[in-house]
């Protein structure tokens, strides 16, 4: 890969040249080897793009800091991190004169806007799947004129302004000397033709807003933010170019239960102090109906189990996720006179040291007495 050239050593100045001794150097060198100056050279118009390559850095405060810094390899990520040079003669006189050699002809076809549409979900839908209905309203080709923006019977005409080129030349004159500038037709905004008799439904805008239903099967599985692209469901094209996309952003509800964590779902179950501590037989809720789950004496405060293929089907995968029961030992807040009775005998039963050999208290006491 060749060496490139140092930026000041190709314009000729000093390394704390200022604005002025950079402008006025750039100028005399493009002028020298300006293309039309030398036609057909191809070297001189190499030369040419490597001064306007050396201009825009210099020129710009934040690319010479940066250059003056790091040369021509800045760290990635800043605001000034390529300084690559032209692609074209063009490129120059569009970023320093706002002119263009290129030719700007007529239009290309070109793509319809993708749209976006925010679906929300009950958390069950999300789960198991659901089809839907979409109202989206979008821009369609006119189907009166079938997109040519001409009341039907009607056709198109020639620009008389471009003659159907869709462009104009206009011939300038600089320091650098004289080229031809190409702009887009103002008559017929580059299309080559005028539309004499518009549209009475779209009014020669070739499209109109129309609101389709389009139905869109959501899968089983589907997270937050999860995106369906619908293609070809988005605005229609212009000049012949292809419709854009639907991307439909998903969205979910909470459930008054359970809370997931990609395939699992969760869920708090609540036990009294007599469930926690003798065991019991409870029916666990699930999104497939009630389980029935086993909880053993002497269960804590946070145990956890897991119910093995309760949770939300692999969105690219087979099976379902698990539902993951956690325990809350719930205080009753208000007890009955025989409930304060049976829970004093119990008190007086347990004494207060905490049941278990392993407890905190147990080790605390057992560490002052040495």
């Amino acid at each position: 890969m060749p060496t490139r050239r140092d930026y000041y050593d190709i314009l000729g100045v000093r390394r704390d040249a200022n604005d002025d001794d950079v402008k006025r150097a750039f100028r005399k060198l493009a002028k020298q080897y300006h293309p039309d100056a030398n036609p057909g050279d191809d070297k001189v118009i190499e030369k040419f793009k490597e001064i306007g390559e050396a201009y825009s850095v210099l020129s710009d405060p934040e690319k010479r800091q940066l250059y003056d810094r790091y040369g021509h390899n800045p760290p990635q990520g800043g605001s000034a991190t390529d300084f690559a040079g032209f692609d074209s003669v063009a490129d120059i006189f569009s970023e320093f004169f706002g002119g263009g050699m290129r030719s700007a002809g007529r239009r290309a076809p070109q793509a319809g806007v993708h749209l976006k549409y925010n679906l929300t979900l009950a958390f069950e839908e999300a789960v198991f799947g659901v089809d839907k209905d979409l109202e989206v309203p979008r821009l369609e080709t006119c189907p009166h004129c079938h997109g040519s923006g001409a009341e039907p019977g009607t056709t198109p005409m020639r620009c008389p302004q471009c003659g159907g080129a869709g462009e104009v030349r206009r011939a300038t004159q600089s320091i650098f000397g004289s080229f031809v500038n190409v702009t887009a037709c103002p008559r017929c905004q580059g299309e080559g033709e005028v539309v004499a008799t518009p549209c009475s439904k779209c009014r020669g805008q070739k499209r109109l807003q129309i609101t389709r239903k389009i139905s869109v099967k959501i899968p089983a599985g589907v997270d937050e933010g999860t995106q369906i692209r619908l293609a070809g469901e988005g605005e229609a094209g212009t000049r012949g170019g292809p419709s854009g996309n639907l991307y439909v952003v998903v969205g979910i509800k909470k459930h008054p239960l359970f809370h997931r964590e990609g395939a699992d779902l969760h869920l708090d179950l609540p036990l009294n102090i007599a469930q926690a501590a003798l065991g019991d037989q409870v029916d666990v809720p699930t999104l497939d109906g009630d389980f029935q789950l086993t909880i053993p004496a002497s269960t804590q405060q946070g145990k956890a189990f897991r119910i093995k293929g309760q949770g939300v089907p692999h969105l690219r995968g087979n099976g379902r996720g698990d539902l993951i029961v956690t325990t809350q030992i719930v205080v009753p807040k208000h007890l009955s006179e025989k409930q304060k009775a049976l829970l004093r005998e119990l008190q007086r039963e347990l004494g207060k040291e905490p049941i278990g050999d392993g407890s905190v208290l147990s080790k605390v006491k057992g560490a002052f007495r040495g």
